[in-house]
């Protein structure tokens, strides 16, 4: 096998990655899943993950936008689940997340963390928090 079919083979490798990807976040997307970026407290000013969330009973499950594991990446449970403020993101921030987005600083039993999520998710978001069972309370405040 001659140099230029070792490129060729690896140039389909990278291509196959690409759009096996793209087609899980569409998948996803297509799912009723939101596009969602999340930052964990131990990254408090470092990178944004991009990746897409998705609703299911009491979990808010997030998968990375670029990972290509089957199942979620983070499950948030909506019983641990506490936001403690919000704001709009910084400077560098704007680029990193879903265009118009706001930034939820919350807590839950696995830790601190940053979600930014756009209007109309955002408006779900915090429908589906406070939308919990009769007798449950809802542990937060925004």
């Amino acid at each position: 096998m001659g140099i230029v079919e070792i490129l060729l083979l690896v140039l389909l490798l990278v291509a196959a990655t690409v759009v096996l990807v793209v087609w899980r976040r569409l998948r996803l997307l297509r799912q009723g899943g939101i596009d969602v970026a999340v930052r964990f407290g131990s990254d408090k000013g470092g990178r944004w993950h991009i990746g897409v969330g998705r609703y299911r009973g009491d979990e808010f499950t997030w998968f990375r936008a670029l990972g290509l594991r089957s199942g979620p990446d983070q499950v948030f449970n909506r019983v641990d689940l506490e936001i403690d403020s919000r704001r709009e993101p910084t400077g560098p921030e704007t680029y990193m997340v879903p265009s118009g987005s706001t930034v939820l600083c919350c807590q839950s039993a696995d830790g601190d963390f940053e979600l930014a999520m756009p209007p109309g998710a955002l408006t779900g978001f915090l429908s589906w928090l406070e939308s919990t069972p009769p007798g449950r309370s809802v542990p937060w405040a925004s």
